[in-house]
């Protein structure tokens, strides 16, 4: 945990999905694999699996954007396939008790819930994607709100953000993320934002800008015991 501001205790915090909560790669890496030889199959897609690389890259991005840099011109028939196949392959993947949260979120979460703080989630993911990956994990309960760019169909998650924030009278927030869009979401919104840096697929360069960078997820028990 880099040296940090004096921070207020927050009213709520907002979290991201991948690479936050969620480690992403248990259940994509499996269903990206299974999604290409599909689309083989069904004569959609030509040639050799994209290397798993450039999706993890993409994580944290919308959908769209996703598959602009995975298949480059691919036409909107295969990428609505590939979209269809991928979030129903995730799925299968965590009912099958594939997928892991990161190391003590449900207990950092639950600790936070307990203290008053107001929980949500915000995430540029596909609704199903994101209401699943909670409701596997049984951490549905502990949010009052799951926010995802697939349901509200927002342009950015600094959309997404003002729109959950304006929606649930959040006046004070640590916005908590691994991505550059979670650091520009909080920001332009006026919050502070907590930079995760544990996942393996991370990059720091994305965490500029952050008030406070941890390594763990269960540090945000000591930066908001130690908040004023």
């Amino acid at each position: 945990m880099n040296e940090q501001p004096k921070l207020h205790k927050p009213q709520a915090m907002m979290f991201d999905m991948d690479g936050t909560l969620f480690q992403t790669e248990t259940v994509l890496l499996p269903a990206y694999h299974k999604t290409f030889e599909i689309l083989k199959q069904e004569g959609l897609y030509y040639g050799e699996t994209p290397p798993e690389e450039i999706i993890l890259s993409c994580l944290g991005m919308l959908l769209e954007h996703i598959w602009e840099r995975v298949i480059p011109g691919a036409g909107a028939p295969t990428v609505a396939r590939a979209n269809e196949l991928l979030l129903q392959l995730q799925l299968d993947e965590m009912e099958a008790g594939i997928s892991a949260m990161y190391p003590q979120v449900t207990e950092t979460l639950q600790y936070l819930h307990d203290q008053g703080v107001r929980l949500f989630v915000a995430s540029n993911g596909l609704e199903g994607y994101v209401k699943g990956a909670a409701d596997v994990h049984q951490l549905t309960t502990l949010f009052e709100g799951v926010y995802s760019a697939g349901e509200y169909n927002t342009a950015s998650k600094v959309d997404l953000v003002k729109l959950l924030m304006t929606t649930h009278h959040v006046t004070e927030a640590w916005m908590v993320g691994d991505r550059s869009s979670d650091v520009e979401a909080g920001k332009k919104n006026g919050q502070v934002v907590i930079g995760c840096n544990y996942a393996d697929f991370g990059d720091t360069a994305e965490l500029e800008g952050s008030d406070v960078i941890i390594t763990s997820f269960d540090q945000l028990i000591t930066l908001y015991d130690q908040a004023e």
